[in-house]
């Protein structure tokens, strides 16, 4: 395989490739929805696309391609991004639900006794539901296989 950009990796490269396209429309949907530029949710957790997803699927896939589907490379990357797929629809998101219900109560409690208790917010943005995490997966599998020719030469 011939060296790639990223640390001469053609693999890192289609894998960057993936998480920055999911990052990016995550910016520019922000645009349509809030009605101004968020540049900083280029590096931002959760919503759709899961980059986590995307990123994961795109790195199994290219190292199905690139070695195999039979390669141990590909048995461990398959197995890491299901447990991160996992994670990005269960626990994380689980731990943005309880931080969403933390900061009303911090609020409610603050309000009741005439003082902030915390001056912050908990970032409720972490995890992903099932379709943005499914959507992610496709996304870096598209891309993969877009770069199909690249990864293999």
């Amino acid at each position: 395989m011939e060296k790639g950009i990223i640390l001469d990796n053609r693999i890192l490269d289609v894998v960057f490739i993936a998480w920055f396209i999911a990052q990016f429309y995550k910016v520019v949907t922000t645009i349509f929805i809030d009605k101004k530029l968020n540049i900083r949710r280029i590096f931002e957790t959760g919503g759709m696309p899961s980059s986590h997803s995307s990123t994961m699927s795109a790195l199994t896939t290219s190292i199905g391609i690139a070695y195999g589907t039979q390669s141990v490379a590909f048995a461990i990357s398959f197995i890491f991004t299901g447990v991160v797929m996992y994670d990005a629809a269960g626990i994380r998101r689980a731990a943005g639900k309880h931080a969403g219900l933390l900061n009303t109560l911090l609020d409610r409690f603050g309000n009741k006794i005439g003082e902030k208790i915390y001056d912050g917010k908990l970032k409720e943005l972490l995890g992903h539901t099932p379709t943005e995490v499914l959507v992610g997966a496709v996304l870096g599998i598209v891309v993969a296989f877009l770069f199909k020719g690249y990864i293999q030469a």
